[in-house]
């Protein structure tokens, strides 16, 4: 997956997102206004200035919708879903994560929710990203992986749990890069119900706030 190349420096970085982001910059998360702390934001502009230990993952902040497809040896044929990621915070050193998905039919018709994910990402002083990722099937993961560019973020699970319930997963990989004009594309392979790790989904999303 090919990436843009931001400049080096941080308020580079800003400046960049700024250009990517105008014609989603008056939107952000609807917010309760009688919270006694600081509500999330998904906007850069709004509400607390993000921390800066979470500089690397910048360009992620924001709300993206788009659609993909899953593919695997155990599934009969190629699937098609729409999802909306967002990546917020609340000025501390985190990004909180959801995503949320759609089964599509050949049409583009909605067929019924599908895949939902919560988590948490966490930048180290090594630039070091640790994921913590829980899945409504029952999977809670950690990943752990580095910014590969200032547009590109590769993460490797070092950990999966699963419920007695749960398929089976053993691992996964995941790899996701703004590409063309600022959008957010990404890629994860998957080892699972006995197969080795191998491509599974992919999605292709523009941003809607932030």
């Amino acid at each position: 997956m090919s990436t843009e190349n931001a400049p080096g420096s941080g308020d580079a970085a800003v400046a960049a997102a700024a250009e990517r982001a105008k014609a989603t910059r008056h939107r952000n998360l609807p917010q309760f206004d009688d919270l006694p702390i600081p509500a999330d934001t998904a906007n850069l502009r709004e509400g607390p200035n993000l921390h800066d230990a979470l500089l690397p993952l910048l360009p992620l902040v924001g709300v993206w919708r788009g659609e993909g497809e899953v593919v695997y040896p155990t599934l009969e044929q190629t699937y098609k879903f729409g999802q909306q990621v967002t990546f917020a915070h609340d000025g501390r050193p985190f990004l909180s994560y959801e995503a949320r998905a759609w089964l599509l039919d050949d049409d583009g018709n909605v067929i019924r929710p599908a895949a939902r994910e919560t988590g948490w990402w966490r930048v180290q002083p090594d630039d070091t990203i640790e994921l913590l990722l829980a899945h409504a099937t029952g999977i809670v993961e950690i990943f752990y992986g580095k910014p590969r560019t200032q547009t590109s973020w590769e993460l490797t699970t070092d950990a999966v749990v699963r419920t007695a319930s749960a398929k089976e997963v053993n691992g996964a990989k995941r790899l996701y890069g703004l590409v063309n004009n600022g959008d957010l594309a990404y890629v994860e392979e998957r080892a699972m119900v006995g197969q080795q790790l191998q491509p599974h989904t992919s999605a292709y999303l523009t941003r809607v706030v932030g």
